[in-house]
Order: structure tokens, then C-alpha cells, then sequence
């Protein structure tokens, strides 16, 4: 799936699963994080959207910055502001390969509605291929992880209510089941993608 109109597209997927894969734990433990500018600034995407990484702040202590998580906002193309929703991004490096895990920070809207209360957040992990000026993001597909639990070719803890799987996995198991398909390119083909240049 092209990462067009990229912000619309990550909040369908939300609401309406089967291009990426979802998980309540996050890909990292704390000892997973460490310092890194890989992402640090502006990039845009093949639609010419913007991408801002920045470090987060901590919100109790004043100017002091979490090198370990990038705050990531988008804005699309003609578009004169940036999208309030937030995502907080880490980079882990697991047996030499980069995985990125997104989480819903800050999801803003100007009124609140009944459905709003029912947007639980939860995490997101993909594979990063990067060099200096560009970065290749692609998302695990949910509907290959589907296929794969229905042939019982893979056993990792999740629930399944019909509708879209949440993997329940702790931070372990999920890591060692990136690591065992990182090389399995039918994970990511139909998975939601995106192409970033450095601005």
C-alpha cells in the first residue's frame, strides 16, 4: 500500500485494519532505547508530504530532550499547517536491523464525539532501510500475519475478535518475530510503505 495521502491512510488503517499490524506492547524494552539523530528533521515523501522528526521534550523538566524518541508531525502536501496528531517514534536495532515503533501521542480533534472514545491507541512496528538522505519505512501487513496464524505457521500471542488481530506479545516475543521475517519480503508487499527523501 503507497503511502499516499499518508495521514489519512495510517488513521483509516486504525479504524479500518488489514494493512498494518497492530500491537498493545511496544517492539522495545527500555533497554532496547538508546540516542540517535538518524531521523532527526524534515523529510518528504513521494507526495510531497512533510515529515518533522524531533526530539521529544519531557513536559516536567523543562528544555530537557529524550534523544531515544523522535515526535513525529506531517504535513500534507498543500497543506499550510502541520496535522495536530502526533506520533512518538523509537528506533530499535535488533541483530543489526532497524525497526521503527509508532505509537499515537497526541490525537486531537476540535470536538469530541462518542467514537472518539473508543480510539484506543496502540503500536505499530516497521522495517527501516536508511542511509543519509533517505529512509524506506514499511509496515508489517496484517493480512499475511492472518494468513500465516490461520495455517498455524506461526505462534505468537494475540487476540482475534473477526474484525482485525492484536498482538498481546510482551517486547521479547515480538522482537524475535520481526527478527525471523525480516527477510520474508511477503511481509511487508501489501503493507502500508513510505519513501522519505532529507529536505
Amino acid at each position: 500500500m503507497k503511502a499516499r495521502n499518508f495521514l489519512a491512510i495510517f488513521f483509516l488503517a486504525l479504524f479500518f485494519p488489514g494493512c498494518i499490524v497492530y500491537s498493545f506492547y511496544p517492539l522495545y524494552t527500555p533497554g532496547d532505547l538508546f540516542p540517535n539523530d538518524y531521523l532527526l528533521g524534515e523529510w518528504a515523501d513521494n507526495d510531497s508530504a512533510l515529515w518533522r522528526f524531533e526530539y521529544k521534550t519531557d513536559k516536567t523538566k523543562p528544555g530537557e530532550i529524550d534523544k531515544t524518541t523522535y515526535v513525529l508531525k506531517i504535513k500534507e502536501k498543500g497543506k499550510t499547517e502541520f496535522d495536530p496528531n502526533k506520533f512518538e517514534v523509537r528506533v530499535v536495532k535488533l541483530e543489526g536491523h532497524y525497526f521503527l515503533d509508532f505509537y499515537l501521542e497526541d490525537y486531537s480533534k476540535n470536538e469530541l464525539s462518542l467514537f472518539d472514545f473508543h480510539v484506543i491507541p496502540v503500536h505499530t512496528f516497521a522495517r527501516l532501510i536508511f542511509d543519509k538522505n533517505s529512509a524506506k519505512i514499511n509496515w508489517f501487513d496484517q493480512d499475511w500475519l492472518e494468513e500465516l496464524i490461520k495455517q498455524n505457521k506461526v505462534r505468537i500471542h494475540h487476540e482475534n475478535n473477526g474484525d482485525f488481530i492484536l498482538l498481546t506479545a510482551k517486547p521479547q516475543e515480538l522482537q524475535k518475530f520481526v527478527i525471523k521475517y525480516i527477510n520474508t519480503e511477503e511481509a511487508f508487499k501489501d503493507g502500508l510503505n513510505a519513501e522519505l527523501r532529507r529536505n
